[in-house]
């Protein structure tokens, strides 16, 4: 499966963000904004990190800020935030998190691998790096192999 659509308009660069709850709402208005979620979706993510607890934050810096598939997904879709100032979520190793991405995946069958390709771009280990210091959308697409 080729990853869910980046588009510029579900790219935000160097956000300002008061605590990870407000970092998850830009990537959920970004994925809003490229028509891939209803408004809905934001707090269905930031519900299940409540539930689960920062289980997103995949690795140093870098959050996967995602929920379920259902009636607030209306296509495939990431979005990308950077954040000016890296907040906290709780996780015991990987916080601060400078890089919010947030994934909308339609089906549940094809979720795993969306993030499963999502994950081959931080194979790099300089990928998040790059991503918090990216100056401008077409820098965060082409960090993430996308040309506009």
């Amino acid at each position: 499966m080729p990853l869910p659509l980046l588009a510029e308009s579900s790219i935000i660069v160097g956000a300002v963000a008061d605590g990870w709850r407000d970092a998850v709402r830009l990537a959920g208005h970004a994925l809003t904004a490229c028509g891939a979620a209803r408004p809905g979706y934001a707090d269905e993510m930031i519900r299940m990190i409540d539930e689960h607890g920062p289980y997103v934050v995949i690795a140093p810096g870098l959050a996967l800020a995602h929920a379920r598939p259902g009636p607030d997904v209306l296509a495939d879709g990431l979005a990308v935030v950077t954040l000016a100032t890296p907040v906290l979520f709780g996780h015991p190793h990987n916080d601060p998190v400078s890089v919010v991405l947030g994934l909308a995946i339609k089906s549940a069958d094809t979720h795993i691998e969306a993030v499963a390709e999502l994950a081959n771009i931080f194979n790099d280990s300089s990928a998040i790096a790059r991503l918090a210091a990216a100056a401008s959308v077409d820098e965060v697409l082409q960090i993430m192999g996308t040309s506009t």
